[in-house]
C-alpha cells in the first residue's frame, strides 16, 4: 500500500487538496450564518466551488504545494502555505468582483474562506509530521527494549540529536530528557522533551528515569567539562558518548551518525579552534597541492582536510605503498570529484623528487614525511639524517626550482634544545629551509608543535593495547609531560598557518599546557570502565635514549610574536650563516653515507649546537629565566 501511495502520490496531494478547497468554503458559509446557510445563498455555493478549486490549485503548484514531503514540514513551508493561500483569495477575490460583482457573496466568507484553507493545509502537514515522529499518544512500531537515552546539552546539537530520534525509530533510542546547566532552561520543553535538571543532578536523574545511555552533545565542551560528565556517569554506572568537537564537525551538521564513544582527546579539549576558512580557501582553492607523507598520521588527515577546500589537483606523496593506497581509497570514496594523483616515491631520490615536480607542478607543498620515533632514531642516526635532512632538503630544493607557492614544513617541539637524534635533525631541516626562505620566490614556513593525540606508534595507542591486555601499562617516569594536540586540530592549524607566513618563519602553534603521561595513562583506564593502579597497574619503566622530562617549544633567546590568529605565534628563531650550513650538511651526508656515529653525531651537533644528548631528563629553565 505504501508503495502505491509513493509513485501515485501527487494525485492523492491532489486529491486532499481538492477536499481541503471545499471544506473551507462550506464552513466559510456555515460560520458566516450560524451553521445555517440561508436558501438564497445556497444554489452560489457549487457555482463557486469549480473556479475556487481551479484558481487555488494553480498557485499551490505554481508555489510547489503539489510537491515536498509532508513529514518534514518546516516553518519555511509554513510561510509558502501563507503566501499561496493569500494569493490564491486574492485572485478568487478579483474573480467574485468580475462575475460577482459581490452581491451575492458576503465578503466575510472570502475572508473566513481562506483562513480555514490555511489552517487546515497546514494543520494537516504538521499532523502528518507529529505522527511520523511519535508526538501522538498512539501506538507506534517503537521497539519496546529502546535505549533509555538522555541527552546533556538541549542547544542546536542535543535538538538535532532529539529530532532525528523522533523521525527514526529505526535507531531504537528513546529520549527520555535533556540535562542543561542554562537556568532559562530547566523545566523548558525542546522538540516535546523536557530540560530535567543541571549536569549536577546527572548521576540522580540517570537513577531515577532508569537512564541506559547518555550522549554528551555540546560540540563546544572543554576537557574538564567533559571530564565531569563522565565522572557523573561512571558513578551512576550507565553508558557515555559524545559528538564531535566543533573542530571535528567541519560542515557544521549534527546526527546521531556522528555520535562516538568518549575518547581521551575528549577528557583533555581545549577551547575549539576557530578557524579563517576564506583565507585558507583563498591559496587552496583551484590549486595543484603536494602532500608528502601523505599515508602518515598527520599526512593523511592533512590530505582529507584538503579536499575540503576543492584544491585543482591533491598529489599524495609516500614512500609506502599500503597507506598510500588505503588513504587513496578513503579519499576517492568521499570526495569522487577532486583529481588524485597517488605517487610512490622517496623524497630522498633527487631524480624522482624533480620528477614528480615536472610532472604535477604543485603550487603547495605540505613536507609531513619524518621519521619521528625518538628511541629508534637513537638507534639509526645515519637514517634520521638521511630522511629527516637531507629528505627536506631535496623536497626543498624541487619546491625552490619550480617556483612552488608556498611551502609548509611540518616541524616538532623536539627540535627545541634536542637531547635526541630524531629532534637534532629536525632542527637541521628547520635551518635549511629558513635559510632557503631568504633567496627565493617560494614562501617557506615551518610549523612547530608538539605530540598528536593518537598518532601512529603515539603513546595512547600503547596504552590502549596494554589495558585491552589486562595490563600493565607501562610509563617512562612518574612526572614526564608532553605538549598534545589532536590530529585535526594540529592539521587545521597547519593549514591555518599555511595561509599567514610570509617565508622563513617558524610558526608555534598554541599547545595548551603540558600533560602528565600517568594523568594520560590513567584517565585511558577509567575510559575502559576499570579503576587504575587497582584493576590496572602502572609500571614506571624509566627514561629511554634521547627523551626528556619536559618538552619545549622555543629556543633560548627565541621571542614570540603573536599573528592575527590566537593559536598560531611566530618565533624569532635563530638563524644560520648559508655557507656554514651548506657545508657542514655535505659532511653530515658523508658521514650518514659511510654509518659513522660518532662523526654523524659530532656534526650535528655543529649544525645545531643546542643538541645536547647528555641533558636527557633535566627540567628546562622556566621561559622568565630565558628572557
Amino acid at each position: 500500500m505504501s508503495k502505491v501511495i509513493a509513485e501515485k502520490r501527487i494525485w492523492f496531494v491532489v486529491v486532499i487538496q481538492v477536499a481541503i478547497i471545499v471544506a473551507s468554503l462550506l464552513l466559510a458559509f456555515l460560520f458566516r450564518f450560524d451553521m445555517r446557510i440561508p436558501e438564497k445563498f445556497q444554489p452560489i455555493l457549487p457555482a463557486l466551488l469549480p473556479p475556487l478549486i481551479v484558481i487555488k490549485l494553480l498557485f499551490f503548484w505554481y508555489l510547489g504545494l503539489l510537491r515536498g514531503w509532508w513529514r518534514y514540514v518546516s516553518m519555511a513551508d509554513l510561510i509558502t502555505i501563507l503566501k499561496a493561500n493569500l494569493l490564491a483569495s486574492l485572485a478568487f477575490v478579483a474573480y467574485a468582483v468580475i462575475v460577482y460583482r459581490l452581491e451575492k457573496i458576503p465578503r466575510s466568507v472570502l475572508i473566513l474562506d481562506g483562513i480555514f484553507c490555511f489552517l487546515m493545509m497546514g494543520g494537516i502537514r504538521f499532523l502528518t509530521r507529529a505522527f511520523r515522529e511519535n508526538y501522538l499518544p498512539m501506538p507506534r512500531s517503537r521497539p519496546v527494549a529502546a535505549t533509555r537515552v538522555l541527552i546533556v546539552g538541549a542547544g542546536d546539537a542535543g535538538q538535532a540529536i532529539a529530532r532525528e530520534i523522533r523521525q527514526n525509530p529505526r535507531l531504537n533510542l528513546e529520549a527520555v530528557g535533556f540535562v542543561d546547566d542554562d537556568p532559562q532552561k530547566q523545566g523548558v520543553a525542546f522538540q516535546g522533551i523536557k530540560v530535567l535538571g543541571r549536569q549536577e543532578s546527572l548521576a540522580r536523574i540517570c537513577e531515577n528515569r532508569n537512564i541506559d545511555e547518555v550522549i554528551i552533545a555540546i560540540p563546544s565542551a572543554s576537557g574538564p567539562q567533559v571530564r565531569g560528565i563522565v565522572e557523573k556517569c561512571q558513578e551512576a554506572g550507565v553508558r557515555f558518548k559524545t559528538l564531535p568537537g566543533v573542530g571535528d564537525l567541519i560542515d557544521g551538521r549534527v546526527s546521531v551518525q556522528s555520535i562516538r564513544d568518549v575518547a581521551l582527546e575528549d577528557l583533555l579539549g581545549r577551547e575549539p579552534i576557530v578557524l579563517e576558512v576564506e583565507r585558507i580557501r583563498a591559496y587552496l582553492k583551484g590549486k595543484r597541492v603536494l602532500v608528502s607523507g601523505a599515508g602518515g598520521s598527520i599526512g593523511s588527515e592533512i590530505c582529507r582536510q584538503v579536499v575540503q577546500f576543492q584544491p585543482g589537483k591533491l598529489i599524495l606523496l609516500d614512500n609506502a605503498e599500503t597507506p598510500l593506497f588505503n588513504i587513496e581509497r578513503e579519499l576517492v570514496a568521499h570526495f569522487p570529484d577532486i583529481p588524485l594523483s597517488p605517487v610512490v616515491g622517496d623524497i630522498r631520490h633527487r631524480a624522482r623528487i624533480e620528477a614528480i615536480f615536472d610532472q604535477y607542478l604543485p603550487e603547495v607543498v605540505f613536507h609531513a614525511a619524518a621519521y619521528k620515533h625518538v628511541p629508534m632514531m637513537e638507534h639509526n642516526p645515519a637514517e634520521a639524517v638521511n630522511n629527516n635532512v637531507r629528505g627536506t632538503q631535496v623536497l626543498a630544493d624541487a619546491a625552490h626550482e619550480h617556483a612552488v607557492e608556498t611551502f609548509v614544513m611540518i616541524s616538532t617541539d623536539k627540535a627545541v634544545n634536542p637531547t635526541n637524534v630524531m629532534g637534532a635533525s629536525k632542527r637541521a631541516a628547520e635551518l635549511y629551509v629558513q635559510g632557503l626562505a631568504r633567496e627565493s620566490r617560494t614562501r617557506f614556513v615551518t610549523v612547530r608543535f608538539g605530540n598528536v593525540l593518537g598518532s601512529n606508534g603515539s603513546v595512547v595507542p600503547i596504552f590502549r593495547e596494554q589495558i585491552a591486555r589486562g595490563g600493565p601499562v607501562t610509563v617512562t617516569h612518574p612526572e614526564v609531560t608532553r605538549f598534545f594536540m589532536t590530529i585535526p586540530e594540529a592539521t587545521q592549524l597547519v593549514l591555518q598557518a599555511g595561509s599567514m607566513g610570509k617565508g622563513g618563519e617558524i610558526l608555534l602553534l598554541d599547545m595548551g599546557e603540558p600533560v602528565r603521561i600517568l594523568h594520560l595513562a590513567e584517565e585511558l583506564i577509567r575510559l575502559s570502565g576499570l579503576r587504575p593502579h587497582e584493576d590496572i597497574e602502572i609500571v614506571f619503566t624509566g627514561l629511554r635514549p634521547g627523551e626528556k622530562l619536559y618538552e619545549e617549544l622555543l629556543l633560548t633567546g627565541e621571542g614570540i610574536v603573536p599573528t592575527t590568529h590566537a593559536s598560531i605565534m611566530i618565533a624569532n628563531a635563530a638563524r644560520c650563516d648559508r655557507e656554514f650550513l651548506l657545508g657542514k650538511l655535505e659532511q653530515l651526508y658523508a658521514a650518514a653515507r659511510n654509518m659513522d656515529r660518532s662523526a654523524t653525531l659530532a656534526l650535528l651537533g655543529e649544525i645545531v649546537p643546542e643538541f645536547r644528548p647528555e641533558d636527557a631528563g633535566s627540567k628546562p629553565a622556566r621561559a622568565e629565566e630565558k628572557s
